[in-house]
């Protein structure tokens, strides 16, 4: 990370400094704010966390429990979620702590003793080559702590209010209503039993799970199926001999069930979820009065031949498979859309729901507060029109309904009787190995991909960077940094911070030379009137706040003199005008790791990489596609956005 910008200051550089106005009462809602979030969880964290990066903007987010989450229910981090996760700047210390998930096992009955489980299969449980980060697993209350952590650390010094209920939420109707939202919130905390705080907003959004009371408010219902399935869940530490207790197993027994095994961090405890009865239609699984002393028997059952000696129980649940889902994510219904902005929006869980046997839920809905902060963030700092608020729900809601198909087919093949003999009905243990590694990239969660909208172009050049493919996550690759020869990934460059990106992989020419195509590039966005930069970035702000731009060159790093590169890859920014030296990349020469390679950049031509402000790739152009560079810019930001007329609050 970059530090010392503007001026020289002692202490850890993650601790931003505050703001100068301090907050009036911390034990006071204001009466007015910019986004007021509802829900604590990992979706209203997430996008808290993306907010509390723009001190100009006033947020607060409300909890009804009366403090942070100490044992989470969640706990599969995806690949790309880490990805994420380093952009918010804690991926390595969820490296550091979590178990991290290499391989999955396969157990199914054994052909000569049917009565006990044996061993059929083990994979790699994610592709080489498919992120620089793993598969890990950590308590979800983990994971808050982190996001609080960049929170505190803000300059708003961001900290949820505790012990608030949403008790009624109206949208004012007016389109000209400065802070058209208005909450009402129950204090429910001892102290301060019976009072009611209203606080008008520019937006809400309702992060507040599955019984979700901004949902209610907005009018929207989950819609979907029950599986009439129940499985139970424990965390656990225990005593066994079965031999793969230390990996992700998938155990499926004759007649009592299956196991789905989850290693957790630490190195002793172990997550089981185990299948139970089938439920007989409209049945709740909150009639079955079902103990941990029954899924401990259950889980031992189907482990046979081997033991299981429950010493402690940390954790324990039982749920019914179900999917169900919201058919927009926002107050403004279909054929409203057109006529009014969105004011109020839901996230995760209070707009989609799924078994946990994907390990997506989490996943997915913080990728749905991703999405949504920047644009908010976008929209109030004046460097978008509200119009594409609408983008939020267009784009979210697609991916959710492909996580609730993907979920009902996973979910249900591993709760189908298995097969006694090729005709029957059921699932081959076989069939579940086979479809666990087809989708292993789903699972993984790089297999999102946006279609064209104005965020995200049509791939009429997508030939020219193959490996980076339009409306998927930006896959990240080696580079060596030209200014000081450290080896870095150049998606790490990528911050949560809300500027969109420019990545641009030079030609085969001398980038060095009057004629290149990355100089020309350099000399139309410093300079031109059309230059997207220009027109977009406020006066008076550093030239990357808005679009960020870095260069990648095919030559090794010591063939190129930095003194000869274009200028404007040498910016000078903060209040002392210093030179960022950390614009310009050369390709990895070691064998393997030369990103024009791993990415399929055309070497001849070079292109431009445009990528979104949540780590997803917008456009792939030309590299002296100039014109067609500003048309897409303009497509959906405002010209000079000027500073807002937003007052931070701290």
């Amino acid at each position: 990370m970059q530090f010392h910008l503007n001026g020289f200051r002692t202490g850890d550089p993650e601790i931003a400094e505050p703001l100068r106005q301090p907050r009036p009462d911390p034990d006071t809602l204001p009466d007015e704010v910019d986004v007021l979030i509802v829900g604590c969880g990992p979706a209203g964290l997430t996008l808290a966390a993306q907010l509390s990066a723009f001190p100009e903007i006033t947020t607060r987010i409300v909890e009804q429990k009366a403090g942070p989450l100490q044992l989470g229910q969640a706990d599969g981090v995806a690949c790309r979620t880490m990805e994420m996760f380093n952009a918010f700047g804690f991926a390595e210390r969820m490296l550091r702590e979590a178990y991290w998930v290499n391989e999955t096992t396969f157990w199914k009955p054994d052909p000569e003793r049917p009565e006990q489980i044996a061993r059929s299969g083990r994979v790699q449980d994610v592709e080489d080559g498919l992120s620089e980060f793993p598969h890990v697993i950590l308590n979800q209350a983990r994971v808050h702590d982190f996001y609080l952590d960049v929170m505190r650390n803000s300059p708003n010094r961001l900290v949820p209010d505790y012990s608030r209920r949403l008790a009624d939420l109206s949208i004012d109707s007016n389109p000209t209503s400065d802070h058209p939202v208005t909450v009402k919130l129950d204090r429910i905390d001892a102290q301060h039993q019976g009072a009611v705080e209203t606080v008008r907003a520019r937006y809400v959004v309702g992060c507040d799970g599955a019984r979700s009371a901004v949902r209610k408010a907005l009018g929207r219902e989950l819609k979907g199926d029950s599986a009439n399935q129940a499985w139970g869940v424990m965390d656990v530490l225990a005593v066994t001999d079965f031999p793969d207790i230390r990996f992700k197993a998938l155990i499926q027994s004759a007649g009592e069930g299956n196991i789905v095994l989850i290693p957790r961090e630490g190195g002793y405890l172990i997550r089981i979820y185990v299948e139970l009865d089938e439920l007989a239609k409209n049945e709740r699984v909150a009639n079955r009065n079902i103990t941990v002393e029954h899924l401990i028997a259950s889980a031992r059952r189907i482990l046979n031949p081997y033991t299981l000696d429950v010493k402690e129980v940390a954790w324990w649940s039982v749920y019914e498979i179900g999917q169900r889902l919201c058919d927009k994510f926002d107050d403004v219904f279909e054929a409203e859309t057109g006529q009014r902005l969105p004011r109020a929006f839901i996230a995760g869980d209070a707009c989609h729901t799924h078994s946990p046997k994907a390990g997506q839920g989490m996943n997915v809905s913080m990728q749905d507060a991703f999405n949504l902060g920047w644009k908010l963030a976008a929209v109030l700092r004046g460097q978008c029109p509200p119009e594409l608020l609408h983008s939020y729900s267009a784009e979210r809601q697609a991916i959710a309904k492909e996580l609730i198909d993907f979920d009902r087919e996973w979910a249900k093949m591993l709760s189908a009787p298995l097969k006694a003999s090729p005709g029957d009905a059921g699932v081959d243990p076989a069939e579940v190995q086979k479809y666990f590694v087809q989708h292993g990239r789903y699972t993984a969660g790089t297999a999102a991909r946006y279609q064209p909208s104005l965020l995200t172009a049509e791939p009429a050049h997508q030939h020219l960077a193959q490996g980076l493919t339009i409306g998927m996550r930006f896959h990240s690759a080696p580079v060596i940094r030209l200014g000081d020869a450290k080896p870095v990934h150049l998606g790490h460059t990528i911050r949560a911070d809300g500027r969109w990106r420019i990545f641009a992989f030079a030609g085969a020419e001398d980038p060095a030379s009057p004629d290149s195509g990355i100089r020309r590039l350099c000399a139309f966005l410093e300079s031109s009137p059309d230059s997207p930069v220009r027109r977009h970035t406020p006066a008076g702000h550093d030239i990357d706040s808005i679009i960020d731009v870095r260069a990648v060159f095919q030559q090794r790093h010591r063939d190129l003199a930095l003194e000869h590169m274009p200028p404007f890859l040498l910016p000078a920014k903060g209040r002392l005008g210093l030179r960022d030296y950390e614009k310009m990349f050369c390709a990895d020469p070691k064998p393997g790791s030369d990103i024009y390679d791993m990415r399929g950049i055309d070497r001849e031509a070079g292109c431009m990489v445009v990528v979104r402000p949540d780590q997803y790739v917008a456009h792939v152009l030309p590299i002296n596609a100039h014109a067609a560079l500003a048309e897409f810019f303009a497509g959906f930001m405002l010209d000079r956005a000027g500073p807002t007329d937003l007052t931070a609050t701290a």
